[in-house]
């Protein structure tokens, strides 16, 4: 039976203090709870009977069966699903230097929760296994985030770093590519298969010290060149057509 404490200790994990104290995030809903399952290690399981019901098999874990009005009150979604779980925060140890032998991310100072989750989901879609943060970007186990990757972050890893010390010890033989305004129309540009692609803040693009430390800065032009149009692209948007263009030179 779940508790009252339990139901507790459930919502803190909304809170990264809370999070990173206990090693652990909450993951809602049957695709992103059976993705996971599959990929990382749980401590909990809280869901509808007919949830249960239509699992050929559950892990060995504390699995509390509960009411949907019981599911409510635990869950941190506005519109509660069928199951919840708690995972724990799994540890990466990879540096930078991987940018040699493949294509990564970095982010840098990315806000918004939802934002970062939708990039995690776009690198799962292109093969990018890694992505690269500074510090300052939004934690990847806040709830928003994690619902946003759809599951993505059960085969994409992501490591928070400072993110300008890092570029600079950078050996100059790997690419670092980054979104500018001012930078070459990323269709006439070349591309490699190995290299840093830098997506900045929502609202201030790439930072002073870090946006010095690219080597091939990118544009990705309005159509048609010469009419009005929107100041910029979403960061989630713009790393998608990114990507995607990097891909598209890799296998055309």
């Amino acid at each position: 039976m779940i508790s009252k404490n339990d139901i507790k200790n459930i919502k803190s994990l909304a809170i990264k203090k809370i999070r990173k104290e206990k090693g652990v995030f909450i993951a809602e809903g049957h695709k992103m709870v059976e993705e996971l399952l599959n990929a990382m290690e749980c401590t909990l399981i809280v869901s509808t009977q007919e949830w249960a019901e239509k699992q050929k098999r559950l892990p060995s874990v504390r699995t509390e069966i509960v009411s949907e009005s019981v599911l409510k009150q635990t869950s941190l979604l506005q519109t509660p699903q069928d199951v919840l779980a708690i995972f724990k925060i799994p540890k990466h140890n990879c540096g930078i230097e991987i940018a040699r032998t493949e294509l990564v991310l970095a982010l840098d100072g990315i806000q918004d929760p939802g934002n970062l989750g939708t990039i995690v989901r776009i690198a799962d879609w292109f093969g990018i296994k890694h992505i690269f943060c500074s510090n300052d970007t939004a934690d990847i186990y806040n709830p928003k985030a994690t619902q946003a990757t759809m599951g993505a972050i059960s085969r994409v890893q992501l490591h928070y770093i400072d993110l300008a010390k890092e570029l600079k010890q950078l050996s100059k033989q790997i690419p670092v590519y980054g979104t500018l305004l001012n930078g070459n129309d990323i269709y006439k540009s070349e591309l490699s298969n190995n290299g840093i692609i830098v997506m900045g803040n929502e609202g201030n693009g790439i930072s002073k010290e870090v946006c010095s430390l690219i080597t091939d800065p990118l544009y990705i032009p309005s159509y048609p060149a010469d009419s009005p149009t929107s100041e910029s692209l979403n960061v989630a948007v713009a790393t998608a057509i990114t990507c995607a263009e990097f891909r598209r030179r890799t296998y055309r």
